[in-house]
């Protein structure tokens, strides 16, 4: 039932859920104080989205979830990426 759950995911969003549970991986362990590694989750998660980021909209990110008291996961980054320009 759960491979038919995440065949059902992929087809409606187009993203691989192998690729989601790498990135999910990936996050457990990591510092999220540090710019470098920020930047490499945010460009991730653009990838898997299928969305271009502009610098500006990147540099906002990346500066809100450092700096922030936002929760850094994925769904904060999906969210920060969907924002219209002010």
């Amino acid at each position: 039932m759960e491979n038919n759950l995440f065949k059902g995911i992929e087809k409606k969003t187009g993203v691989n859920m192998k690729d989601v549970f790498e990135l999910a991986n990936s996050m457990q362990n990591a510092n999220f104080k540090d710019e470098t590694t920020v930047r490499n989750l945010v460009s991730k998660v653009a990838a898997l989205a299928n969305r271009k980021v502009p610098k500006e909209l990147e540099d906002k990110i990346v500066n809100t979830l450092i700096n922030g008291n936002k929760p850094v996961d994925m769904g904060t980054i999906s969210k920060m990426l969907n924002e219209k320009k002010k």
